[in-house]
């Protein structure tokens, strides 16, 4: 066919097939059926985008050190064991990389031909993320009633934590801090609103709108008047809580965003039924007819009468 070399588009692969044009279907196969698998939203891209955002509250001694093979709660957690399972972490995220870099050459390969033996990895390689508020000032009064660590410090917008790695030597040393500027030794932690480059990033915002419009079309909230305040409710309580997402509690942030949404549309769902309530009660002050919902309800609620 002679119009083979221009079927490496999408579109004019959509109008051949509109103006019913044999097309081979190795070609449509390849370069249509890609385009067409897009996903809405997955976790994978979600905690790509939480991971640049929190990146950007951060200062690392080097380019690199960013990127973490396990969380551990506390330094003392640093041990064989999970020296072990950080090897076995870097070595499928290495097979991984290594697979998907091929795959986009076309190449017609197996998962099971990059692994990598984590035995062999060297410990030196490895980089631990500890959750830790050992580098946040302290802020007495902040709470009348603290109960954790955190009611104790200056309040940030996500878990603080610190990068480590071993050295030469063995020992283990601090690459990085969140919520900090400059150096490991000579650098100052920053709140957040006074922080040079913190910010969220332009997709993981996106990702909060695309979030809020589809879960504002589902069948149970799409007929309510105030629909676009949910969004937007919704929508600042993404902006908040957004980056408290814990990352060594769960790797599933689509149902922790969810679950937020969830709570925001009920919250103004029921925000609005007491304001129709009152709204009632004052048009039956005024012996005037309320609402179409009250008129039901008042039928729906009835005394029963048993038969004789």
């Amino acid at each position: 066919m002679q119009y083979l070399a221009c079927l490496k588009s999408a579109y004019i692969i959509d109008f051949l097939v509109a103006s019913h044009q044999q097309i081979p279907y190795n070609y449509y196969y390849k370069y249509r059926k890609i385009d067409m698998a897009v996903n809405y939203l997955n976790n994978k891209d979600i905690l790509k985008q939480i991971h640049k955002s929190k990146n950007s509250y951060c200062s690392f001694s080097k380019d690199g050190y960013d990127k973490y093979d396990i969380i551990v709660p506390s330094l003392d957690k640093i041990n064989i064991r999970t020296t072990a399972q950080a090897k076995r972490n870097k070595a499928a995220k290495m097979q991984k990389e290594a697979y998907e870099s091929a795959k986009l050459e076309n190449k017609k390969v197996k998962q099971s031909e990059f692994e990598v033996k984590w035995q062999k990895l060297d410990k030196q390689d490895l980089i631990f993320r500890v959750m830790t508020y050992d580098h946040i000032p302290l802020e007495p009064g902040r709470k009348r009633k603290p109960k954790t660590e955190a009611d104790h410090r200056v309040k940030v917008n996500f878990p603080p934590f610190q990068h480590y790695k071993f050295d030469k030597e063995g020992k283990l040393r601090c690459i990085g801090k969140s919520h900090w500027v400059g150096s490991m030794s000579n650098g100052k932690f920053v709140q957040v609103l006074d922080h040079p480059t913190g910010k969220m990033t332009n997709e993981l915002a996106r990702m909060f709108l695309k979030l809020c419009k589809r879960y504002a079309t589902r069948a149970n909230w799409r007929g309510y008047t105030a629909n676009d305040e949910m969004q937007s409710q919704a929508l600042l309580q993404l902006s908040q809580i957004g980056l408290q997402f814990d990352e060594s509690k769960s790797d599933n942030p689509f149902a922790y965003y969810t679950a937020a949404i969830t709570n925001s549309f009920t919250r103004i769902l029921n925000i609005e039924k007491k304001n129709q309530n009152i709204r009632d009660d004052l048009l039956e002050l005024a012996q005037m007819k309320p609402s179409s919902t009250r008129q039901n309800q008042d039928l729906t609620n009835t005394p029963y009468t048993p038969k004789k």
